[in-house]
């Protein structure tokens, strides 16, 4: 992960920074939910920072209407995307993603679109120097509880809504898909159609964790939505789990966790964080919250309950 999307602020912009790198994660997390390996999800973070920062700094637009835009435009790209990657698998479908997040970067990094503001600056983006500015959270004195507690929201909002599309046949379709393609396909399942679906939500949800960075940063370049942020993304995933959407989360929280014990090693955070997440690779596929360990923590919770209630019939 690129140093500028590395929290330094402690408190409250700390905790902001995980759940926008949880949404991250979970972006990933749902593209791996269908059987597949995305690089790329940095693309629609990179996409949903830029068109954010365009709606509230070169049209005074609000914060809501920028996300929801970003939004927008995260999962019309990630649909398109998606149908073009449709034959693709494995190795071929993770490398066509990265190769398009590369496109995306490069396509920002030669981006000039400048305009002279209010106060007498200008504004816009301005290729590989980034678009400045972006003061809507400071003009419009929204303060970083509410800030924390509107990101907080659209995390919330999107593990419910997973939560609830899981509990639907829908939700069994797309996990079947991930279990096995092919005996999903034989088994009449629209294998393809439900891969551009999960796909094209995990596009959403990556270009909002964009919009909510560009916000906090006040400032976004193309050189943040390098390799290394996709790769990180899929570490999340990997090291929190495949068995529930609160695996990213975990993982996430595990990077940053990781990042303020290593300052010690600085330097080497990068090299730890890879070594972790080749062992989990290797001694526990699933991550920390996989299949085996979700069932003993309700295992857990349905022995807890059962002294309790024993005791209401004493």
């Amino acid at each position: 992960m690129n140093n500028a999307l590395c929290i330094t602020d402690p408190g409250i912009g700390f905790y902001t920074q995980w759940i926008i790198l949880a949404l991250m994660g979970l972006s990933t997390w749902l593209v791996l939910l269908t059987g597949r390996v995305s690089l790329g999800q940095q693309a629609y973070f990179g996409i949903g920072a830029y068109a954010a920062a365009v709606v509230t700094v070169m049209f005074n637009g609000s914060l809501i209407l920028a996300l929801l835009v970003a939004w927008l435009i995260g999962v019309i790209f990630s649909a398109i995307i998606s149908r073009l990657l449709q034959k693709l698998n494995g190795l071929q479908f993770a490398l066509a993603t990265l190769a398009i997040a590369e496109l995306v970067r490069l396509g920002l990094s030669s981006w000039t679109w400048r305009s002279t503001h209010a106060k007498g600056y200008e504004v816009g983006p301005d290729g590989v120097h980034g678009f400045r500015e972006i003061r809507w959270l400071f003009e419009n004195q929204m303060g970083p509880e509410t800030y924390l507690s509107l990101s907080a929201c659209i995390l919330l909002s999107a593990l419910f809504l997973i939560w609830k599309i899981s509990q639907t046949k829908l939700g069994l379709s797309i996990q079947s898909v991930g279990f096995d393609s092919e005996l999903a396909s034989v088994q009449g399942e629209p294998v393809a159609g439900l891969q551009t679906l999960t796909q094209t939500f995990a596009g959403g949800v990556g270009a909002l964790a964009g919009a909510l960075y560009a916000h906090q940063a006040t400032y976004i370049e193309p050189a943040v939505f390098d390799v290394m942020l996709g790769i990180h993304a899929v570490g999340y995933a990997m090291l929190g789990g495949l068995a529930t959407p609160l695996g990213p989360l975990l993982g996430a929280a595990f990077d940053l966790g990781l990042l303020e014990a290593a300052r010690i090693f600085e330097g080497w955070r990068m090299v730890i964080f890879g070594g972790l997440v080749a062992l989990f690779l290797r001694w526990r596929p699933g991550g920390l919250l996989n299949h085996a360990a979700l069932s003993q923590i309700k295992h857990f919770f349905i022995q807890r309950r059962k002294p309790d209630e024993h005791s209401k019939f004493a």
